[in-house]
């Protein structure tokens, strides 16, 4: 099969969960072609949208969480959204790079590739099949006027949500969100510590702040050398070099205090440490939540990172406080409590979906061969 997987670079989740999706499809055999889907209009149109995006949820996070809000109301109106109406300009060139190419199947990590993919549905345009994969854990603002073939969902416990904001719940796929498969593979905590350059026999703090390095990570960091004893602490501050230079100056000719940039080796890192804290965003939230690393949730971007803790805490799968002292001491309480640090594992194996990228190739796979022999979509609930 070959597989058109689109994203949007407004935060590294939506990639993230992309690329998990083309790993699997080509370990599966079949082709996959990724793409920015806002670069398909140009870089320019791209690095706009997503420096307008990732700079109003950085520096305006009380603005961000307000346009959530707004959009969520807005979402339940009967009439479709401004989001749809800006999302259709493009139309033509995705429809263009669509017949361009023989794919069989289309998959979207991101509302604006799903709105634009809805449009050209109600216009008519035959399209493969098309599959729309949430990377948060709620039904966000204007999924609910997307018109796809499959919505995949990140648990079951939210289907009735999905069906509340008008969504079909034939279509409905409780997969969860696709994470890089290095993250389901078992590792000796006590040889990725050595492998990273840690003491093996000193608990190890991970402060992960997202792609875009949000949040006051250097007071952070300041307090959890602070209250903790004999630890050792990795920051990880992705693309953000401001903040790793920042970082390195305040922490400079420090051994316990270990400062990354990008890395592709959050896996190693995960596997290695005795707690996370990270903000709650979606990907990151299920890579540490597949990888069965104990979380503390820090101070969320409000919107849907409110409603991923409040999932997590619900079941279990974290902890979360308003106040960076008593988050802190949540994580050392887990580092030293091996009960605590247990139950909380036992949950995040009981809710994980390590197998997300795979079964939703399989998925496809299944569709296709449904369509092939029906030569209709109208009997996909026959996958199920």
């Amino acid at each position: 099969m070959k597989f058109l997987i689109l994203s949007c670079n407004t935060g590294g989740g939506h990639n993230t969960a992309a690329l998990a999706i083309k790993q699997a499809a080509e370990k599966m055999g079949h082709e996959a072609i990724f793409t920015d889907f806002l670069t398909l209009a140009g870089k320019k149109t791209s690095d706009i949208i997503s420096s307008l995006y990732v700079n109003t949820a950085k520096y305006l996070p009380l603005v961000f969480g307000a346009v959530y809000t707004v959009g969520k109301g807005v979402s339940y109106f009967p009439w479709k959204s401004p989001v749809y109406f800006y999302n259709k300009r493009f139309a033509k060139v995705l429809l263009e790079y669509i017949r361009g190419n023989n794919f069989d199947a289309i998959i979207t990590t991101h509302l604006f590739a799903a709105e634009t993919l809805t449009y050209l549905r109600r216009k008519n345009v035959r399209l493969p099949l098309t599959i729309a994969v949430s990377t948060d854990y709620t039904c966000i603002p204007f999924w609910n006027e997307v018109e796809c073939d499959i919505y995949i969902s990140p648990h079951e416990a939210l289907s009735d949500e999905y069906v509340r904001r008008r969504l079909p719940r034939e279509k409905i796929y409780p997969y969860g969100i696709p994470v890089d498969e290095r993250f389901t593979e078992e590792r000796s905590q006590r040889e990725a510590k050595t492998s990273l350059g840690f003491d093996p026999n000193r608990p190890l703090y991970l402060i992960m702040s997202g792609s875009m390095g949000f949040g006051r990570v250097p007071l952070f960091t300041k307090l959890l050398c602070r209250y903790t004893e004999n630890s050792q602490v990795a920051v990880i501050c992705g693309n953000n070099k401001k903040l790793k230079d920042k970082l390195e100056k305040v922490f400079e000719g420090s051994k316990d205090v270990k400062i990354v940039g990008f890395t592709k080796n959050v896996p190693e890192y995960m596997a290695a440490c005795d707690v996370i804290y990270t903000k709650p965003g979606g990907l990151t939230s299920t890579e540490a939540l597949v990888s069965g690393t104990p979380i503390i949730h820090t101070a969320p971007i409000p919107g849907c990172e409110s409603k991923n803790y409040r999932f997590f805490g619900k079941r279990g799968l974290s902890f979360h406080a308003k106040n960076m002292v008593t988050q802190i001491l949540c994580g050392k309480t887990l580092v030293e409590n091996q009960e605590k640090r247990r139950k909380m594992t036992e949950r995040q194996y009981e809710n994980s979906k390590p197998n997300s990228a795979r079964d939703i190739v399989k998925l496809a796979e299944k569709i296709v061969v449904i369509k092939e022999r029906t030569g209709s979509l109208e009997t996909i609930a026959e996958a199920k």
